[in-house]
C-alpha cells in the first residue's frame, strides 16, 4: 500500500502542474482519497466481504464525489483529475498510467450478467465528461476527447472525439480499419508535384507547412475539448460565410463592369454590402485575417 501510494503521488506531480507538495496532494486531492478507499474496498470484495466493501465504496462517493465499484480492477499510477462525477462500473478494468478527468463514466449498456463495462489499457486518457459505454477495449495509449460518447472498441494510439465519437488517427479510418498507403513510384510522384507547383507559382514549402500545421491541429488531443489557438467556433463559421459572400459580391461587381462595357445602357445598381464590422460576433482578428479589401 505504501509503495502504491507513493506511485500515485508521483503520478499527480507528473500530470498536474498545480500540485506543489506531497502533503497537499494527500490532504486535498479527492482522486488520491478515492484510490486509497477503493483499494481497501476491493480487497474486502475479493475476500467475500461484499457488504463492507460496498459501504466503503458508498462512503468514498459521499466524500470525494467519485463512484468506483469495489469489483472494478484498477492498475498502478492511476490519476483522477478533479474527480467530481466520475463513475466506474463493476466489471470495468483500468490498466497502468491511465488518466481520467471529471465527469467520466465507464458504464454498461445492458442488464445482463458478465462483462458489461469497458477495459482501458495502459496509458489511456479520457477527457472531461466523456462516456465510455460497453464491454469493449480501449487500446493502449488511446485518447478520448471531452464529452465524447464511445460505444465501440478503440485501437491503440487512436483519438476519439465527438458524439457519437469518431476516430482521429494517422493509421486508422473512422471505422477503426487500418489505412494502407500505396505508393507506386514515390520519386515520380514527387517530381510531378514539384513541376506542378513550379508551373502554378505555388510555394511547395509553404503548402507543406500549412498541411503539417493543419494536421497537427486536427490530431492534437485536448482533454478539455478546447484548442487554445482557435477563436470562437461560431465566429469562425460566420467569418467563413461572410468571406464567401464578399467574394461573390466582388465577382458581381466585375460582371456588372463588363456588362456596362458591352451595353452602355445597362444600369449598374447599387446595393448594400455586408461588412464584418456590422456583426458583433466577429472579432477584430477575424476581420484582419480576411483583409481590408473584402470589408
Amino acid at each position: 500500500m505504501k509503495k502504491y501510494l507513493k506511485e500515485d503521488i508521483d503520478a499527480v506531480f507528473n500530470r498536474d502542474p498545480a500540485a506543489r507538495n506531497s502533503l497537499e496532494v494527500i490532504l486535498t486531492y479527492p482522486g488520491i482519497h478515492a484510490l486509497i478507499l477503493h483499494r481497501g474496498a476491493h480487497c474486502l470484495w475479493q475476500n467475500e466481504q461484499k457488504l463492507a466493501a460496498r459501504v466503503i465504496s458508498y462512503g468514498s462517493r459521499i466524500i470525494t464525489g467519485i463512484e468506483i465499484h469495489p469489483s472494478a480492477k484498477i492498475g498502478r499510477r492511476f490519476f483522477i483529475d478533479h474527480g467530481m462525477g466520475i463513475v466506474i462500473g463493476e466489471t470495468a478494468e483500468i490498466g497502468n498510467d491511465v488518466t481520467l478527468y471529471h465527469g467520466v463514466t465507464l458504464g454498461g449498456v445492458s442488464w445482463n450478467n458478465g462483462k458489461r463495462h469497458p477495459t482501458l489499457e495502459d496509458g489511456v486518457i479520457v477527457g472531461a465528461g466523456a462516456k465510455v459505454l460497453g464491454p469493449f477495449t480501449v487500446g493502449k495509449g488511446a485518447k478520448i476527447g471531452s464529452n465524447a460518447v464511445v460505444v465501440k472498441a478503440v485501437p491503440a494510439g487512436a483519438t476519439m472525439v465527438g458524439s457519437a465519437a469518431r476516430m482521429i488517427s494517422d493509421h486508422h479510418d473512422e471505422k477503426g480499419n487500418p489505412i494502407v498507403k500505396k505508393f507506386d513510384d514515390a520519386k515520380q510522384q514527387e517530381k510531378v508535384a514539384q513541376a506542378a507547383s513550379t508551373d502554378n507559382g505555388i510555394d511547395k514549402k509553404s503548402i507543406d507547412e500549412k498541411s503539417t500545421n493543419h494536421l497537427a491541429r486536427e490530431n492534437a488531443f485536448r482533454a478539455y475539448g478546447i484548442d487554445p489557438s482557435s477563436q470562437d467556433p461560431v465566429a469562425e463559421a460566420f467569418a467563413k460565410m461572410l468571406e464567401h459572400i464578399q467574394q461573390s459580391e466582388n465577382r458581381l461587381d466585375q460582371l456588372q463592369a463588363a456588362m456596362c462595357k458591352i451595353d452602355p445602357n445597362f444600369c449598374k445598381k447599387e446595393y448594400d454590402k455586408l461588412c464584418l464590422e456590422d456583426i458583433d460576433v466577429i472579432g477584430r482578428a477575424d476581420m484582419d485575417e480576411i483583409g481590408t479589401e473584402q470589408k
